[in-house]
C-alpha cells in the first residue's frame, strides 16, 4: 500500500479541506488539474480519501504522517521558491499573504519586487494566537519565522517567513492563495509608491472596483 504515497500525494492530502474540488486543490498547490485528478484516484483507491460532493480525507492522522514525510524530504531537497509559496497551505491554520506578497498575488504574478533568489523573504499575516504554532511549523522545514526581516547572513538557507500577527485574518482567495483584501493591498502599495507605481497601474487595469490613484502612462505610437 505504500506505493500510493509520493510528494504529490502528500501535498494533495495536506491541502484538502472538506468539500474541496479537484480544481481547487490543484490551484492551492500549483499543480495541473489532470495530475491532481490522477493523484486523487490513487488516494481514493487506497482508502485515504473519499470523493462525494467534494474531497474529504478518511483518516486525519494521515495528515501528520504526510507532513512529516515532506519535512524529511526538505532536509534532502530544500523547497524551491514556488514550493515555498505552497507550504503555508499545509499548516492547517488561517493566514493571508500580505505586504509585497499581497501585491504579487493580486497581480497574479505580474509584478514581483526584486528579491534575490538566495535571500527570499515571504510575507504572511497570521493570527496572534497561532504565532508559536507557525514558528514550529516552519521550523520543521528549516525556515525561520521572524517579525521583522533579518539579514540573510544570520540564517541558514534562502527563506525566512516574515509574519504579521493580527487578531483576526481577513482574506480573499486569488488563484488558490489566501491574500489580504485588494483595498488593503492597494493602500500598502500607495504607501510605497516609488516601488509599486507599476504595480498600481497594473492593478488599476485589472480591477474596476478599486481606485489606485495610479497615473497611466501613454505608450509611444
Amino acid at each position: 500500500m505504500y506505493e500510493v504515497f509520493g510528494e504529490k500525494e502528500c501535498k494533495t492530502l495536506l491541502a484538502i479541506e472538506a468539500g474541496d474540488s479537484i480544481s481547487g486543490v490543484a490551484r492551492k498547490i500549483d499543480e495541473n488539474r489532470e495530475t491532481i485528478r490522477r493523484v486523487v484516484n490513487r488516494l481514493e483507491d487506497g482508502g485515504y480519501l473519499v470523493y462525494d460532493d467534494g474531497l474529504d480525507p478518511v483518516d486525519r492522522e494521515i495528515r501528520e504522517a504526510a507532513l512529516s514525510l515532506l519535512a524529511t524530504s526538505a532536509d534532502v531537497s530544500p523547497p524551491s521558491i514556488s514550493e515555498a509559496y505552497v507550504l503555508p497551505q499545509f499548516a492547517g491554520m488561517e493566514y493571508a499573504y500580505t505586504a509585497i506578497d499581497a501585491v504579487y498575488v493580486w497581480t497574479r504574478g505580474g509584478y514581483q519586487v526584486a528579491r534575490d533568489p538566495d535571500d527570499y523573504p515571504l510575507f504572511i499575516a497570521v493570527r496572534t494566537q497561532d504565532l508559536e504554532d507557525w514558528e514550529q511549523f516552519f521550523d520543521r522545514f528549516g525556515i525561520p519565522t521572524v517579525l521583522d526581516r533579518i539579514p540573510s547572513t544570520e540564517i541558514d538557507g534562502r527563506f525566512q517567513v516574515v509574519v504579521e500577527p493580527r487578531e483576526r485574518i481577513r482574506a480573499e482567495t486569488v488563484d488558490g492563495r489566501p491574500v489580504i483584501p485588494l483595498s488593503e493591498t492597494v493602500e500598502f502599495a500607495r504607501g510605497h509608491y516609488a516601488t509599486f507605481e507599476p504595480a498600481l497601474e497594473m492593478l488599476d487595469r485589472m480591477y474596476e472596483t478599486v481606485e489606485t490613484g495610479a497615473e497611466h502612462r501613454q505608450e509611444p505610437v
